[in-house]
């Protein structure tokens, strides 16, 4: 038996999409079996954990002082090891259903500019976490085959897969990537820059959380049909009672702008940076978008208008890179073809 169908049947193998916001796992014959937030809760008097992924995202913002939310990733990659190899070894274990003797073997998506030092500490996290063999792939070509894209053809495909700490860009031919770009600007620096602009100009102090539902709910790049409203609560920053304010579309879009510039100007790079041949393909097939922060309402929109090319969404944006990813769990020869970094 070959080593790809070897792969292929232990039905302990893993899929990691290892994300800053969030972290979903997908298990070979199960489908997605873990789909929790990218936060450990840990209690500074004891140092224990006390919760991990969801458990610690209702604990945000609502803690006592001594108990501290930790996102362990920042920016696509590992802040704080400890935390990521206890979330990690938390996550394998309930996608085992907390059978102790699991080694699993694991493929998980890692940021097209992911430095060395980084890809040792996503490895070494994993390896800790009692995985028997780690391989890292790149996120925007695992996206692109989770889209659906040909990657494999002589065509080419330009994917922009705009998670919670990176966008990642990417033009793939013949299952190689021709052109990639990691920007650090996605979904938590849009959070960042509405939490910015309420403090500024209405003196109201929200969270993460409230900054993300305002996004979800009256966010867009571009001028949407209807005028959106939103009653937002916080803290008066200057009484330091609560306060309730109303904001309005406009005003979140334009917060928004230097974010979405930046993602826009990396994608202008890209395609100036393609070759004229593949460029001709791109022209045709339009660009495909995934990750959460592709929801953003009219983002497609904004794209087409600053780049006269077609652009689609990915049927599935949320899951594009955990299922790109599985997909290598049984192919092999992809797998060692597309692979950043192999086993020990």
């Amino acid at each position: 038996m070959n080593r790809r169908s070897l792969l292929g049947i232990f039905s302990s193998d893993l899929a990691v999409d290892l994300g800053t916001a969030n972290t979903l796992v997908f298990a070979s014959g199960k489908g997605i079996v873990v789909d929790e937030p990218s936060i450990v809760a840990l209690n500074k008097k004891t140092g224990q954990v006390e919760g991990v992924g969801k458990d610690a995202k209702d604990m945000l913002g609502r803690t006592p002082g001594y108990m501290v939310a930790i996102q362990p990733l920042r920016d696509g990659v590992i802040a704080d090891f400890d935390a990521a190899e206890e979330m990690l070894h938390s996550f394998l274990q309930k996608a085992h259903k907390r059978k102790r003797l699991v080694h699993p073997r694991i493929v998980i998506g890692v940021p097209s500019e992911t430095t060395d030092v980084e890809k040792r500490a996503v490895l070494d996290a994993a390896y800790r976490a009692k995985a028997s063999e780690v391989h890292l792939v790149d996120q925007a070509m695992v996206a692109a085959i989770g889209a659906g894209l040909p990657v494999t053809e002589a065509t080419g495909n330009m994917v922009v897969d705009i998670g919670g700490g990176t966008t990642d860009i990417a033009v793939i031919s013949l299952a190689g990537i021709v052109y990639s770009r990691s920007v650090r600007a996605a979904g938590n620096l849009m959070d960042a820059q509405i939490i910015e602009h309420l403090k500024r100009k209405h003196d109201l102090v929200i969270g993460e959380r409230t900054a993300e539902a305002i996004k979800m709910e009256v966010g867009s790049a571009y001028p949407v049909d209807q005028p959106l409203r939103m009653e937002v609560k916080g803290r008066d920053a200057i009484a330091g009672i609560p306060k309730t304010v109303t904001v309005v579309d406009s005003e979140i879009r334009q917060a928004l702008s230097g974010c979405l510039s930046t993602i826009i100007q990396a994608i202008r790079v890209a395609l100036e940076c393609t070759p004229p041949e593949l460029s001709a393909d791109i022209s045709e097939r339009g660009i495909v978008l995934t990750g959460g922060g592709s929801l953003l309402k009219n983002l497609d929109k904004r794209i087409r208008t600053e780049t006269n090319l077609p652009v689609s969404l990915a049927e599935d944006p949320l899951t594009s890179v955990v299922m790109g990813t599985a997909k290598m769990l049984d192919d092999f020869r992809l797998l060692r073809k597309i692979s950043v970094h192999g086993p020990n």
